[in-house]
Formats: structure tokens, sequence, C-alpha cells
């Protein structure tokens, strides 16, 4: 049995749609904020900003901003394959890593955030916090996918509640 620890952890479901689909949705900036982001710029290394459609390549940077969020994650492509695998650094010096796997009847989702610091503060911010938020996350782009419906709060502004991020479910 793989043994659980602070530095890493893994998340899963399987999703019923196709791979080209899913791909798009982690892939393309529009396809990441169709579901997860207000806003995702991606740039190449010769610094030209990626159209919306456009397929995101390793190398490439970005700037993501959420609903409900005042501040950017910026980050750097690390991988992306254009058909079953997109990586991306994260919270810092984290590397999330997403995996798509065609089964009987779903596309199996696989996402690992790993390199996560073991200090009390990355712990639960990092570990504690990123761990629950992909939980929603995950479910919230199988409802998407499967149902049409979002669960994430895009009409109520939630930042006035000081532990809004901790509290609230589907920020």
């Amino acid at each position: 049995m793989k043994k659980l620890s602070f530095e890493s952890f893994t998340k899963r479901i399987h999703i019923k749609t196709s791979m080209e689909k899913l791909y798009w949705c982690w892939g393309t900036a529009e396809g990441i904020t169709s579901w997860f982001l207000r806003k995702a710029e991606y740039t190449s290394p010769d610094g030209k900003n990626r159209s919306a459609s456009e397929h995101i390549k390793k190398g490439d940077s970005y700037v993501w901003a959420w609903h409900n969020w005042d501040s950017e994650e910026k980050g750097s492509v690390l991988d992306a394959n254009g058909i079953d695998l997109v990586a991306w650094s994260f919270a810092g010096d984290c590397i999330v890593t997403v995996t798509l796997e065609q089964k009987e009847k779903a596309i199996l989702l696989s996402l690992v955030q790993s390199n996560i610091p073991v200090d009390e503060k990355s712990k639960l911010e990092i570990h504690h916090g990123c761990s629950n938020g992909w939980t929603f996350w995950m479910a919230n782009i199988k409802a998407y996918l499967e149902h049409g419906i979002l669960l994430n709060e895009t009409e109520i502004d939630l930042r006035a509640y000081e532990l809004s991020g901790y509290e609230f479910v589907n920020m």
C-alpha cells in the first residue's frame, strides 16, 4: 500500500465524457475557465499570448484568477501532451499533474499535487487547503461535463466572509 504523507496527495474521479472534451477542460484557457477559473492567460516562451482555444504547451507561463478570490496564481506549464497529460507549477514550488485514462465506461481523471513543503503552515494551507479544494473542483468538472451545471459560486461575492476560502465548499 502506498504511504500517505503531507508531501503529496492524489485525487481521482471517473467522468463520463470524451477524452478530447476532458483534455480541453484542462489544456486550454477556454476550457479551464468554463468550470474552474474566472480568467486564465497563457503565454508561450517567446512571449506570445495563446488564444483561448489553443492548447497550452510545455514551457508556457500562466496567470489564473478565480471567482471570489482577489489574488492571482502564476506559474509554468511543466508538461502538456495534447491528449491525456497536463502538469504545472502551483502554490509556490508544488507540482500538479493531471492524467486522463480511458476506462470501460468513463475517463479516470487523476490529479496529484506533489512537492508540498511539510512545515506547519504548508500542511494547513497547501496540503489541507488544496486537497479540499481539488476535491470540490473535481466534483464540479464532473457535474459540468455530465450534467451541464456548475457548483461553484459565481454570483454571490463571498470575499466579505473572513474565512470564506476555508468555510465555503463552493468557493
